[in-house]
């Protein structure tokens, strides 16, 4: 099967003074989706990330996206696997009229300190296409055979049994004992009907 190639697009960008001296977001091989993006933190400060810990970490960059498109930031997966860092906001939007600066929301989800150096590849960049939608109301809608089921609702039917199903500890009234609380009353003797 012969699959065209990607189209490029042109995407506008600004480095801000703190981005200076750094490489520019790269595609690491040929057909990679994703730019990488560096960390423009001061080479004096890193940032530490201590286990549970997040921080915005600046790229030093600004874009101008095309219309109908946005960039979306995502983790790296060798950072992922090897130290516990991600995107926290996973995936990050970025939006077409957005001006600012790219900033990525890191956090470590693993056992050990982190650091991020000056230059750090931290995450990356994909430029995907938007479709804006129109709201119409309606009284009814189309309806489906797995209709409103949802969260699991396909996935593995966890049947009930005598085991999983949990026990309620009887709950005695006030001031008397569990067995004295549930004690049987004493049957009540009904009166043979007296014969005239």
């Amino acid at each position: 099967m012969t699959v065209s190639k990607s189209r490029r697009l042109t995407v506008k960008f600004h480095r801000l003074p703190h981005g200076q001296g750094l490489p520019l977001p790269a595609y690491q091989t040929a057909d990679a989706a994703g730019l990488d993006l560096v960390a423009a933190v001061p080479p004096d400060a890193p940032v530490i990330l201590k286990p549970g810990g997040r921080a915005l970490i600046p790229t030093g960059l600004a874009f101008e996206l095309p219309a109908g498109t946005e960039a979306q930031v995502r983790p790296r997966s060798g950072l992922a696997l090897k130290h516990g860092i991600t995107v926290l906001n996973s995936p990050g939007t970025i939006d077409a009229d957005y001006r600012g600066e790219v900033s990525v929301i890191l956090v470590n989800l693993g056992e050990v300190p982190f650091t991020i150096a000056r230059g750090d590849r931290i995450a990356q960049m994909v430029l995907a296409p938007v479709t804006q939608v129109k709201l119409v109301a309606a009284d009814n809608l189309r309806a489906t055979k797995r209709g409103a089921g949802g969260f699991g609702s396909t996935g593995i039917e966890i049947k009930k049994t005598s085991e999983t199903r949990v026990k309620e500890k009887p709950v005695a009234p006030k001031g008397k004992s569990v067995k004295r609380g549930l004690r049987k009353a004493a049957p009540v003797k009904r009166r043979a009907p007296s014969q005239r």
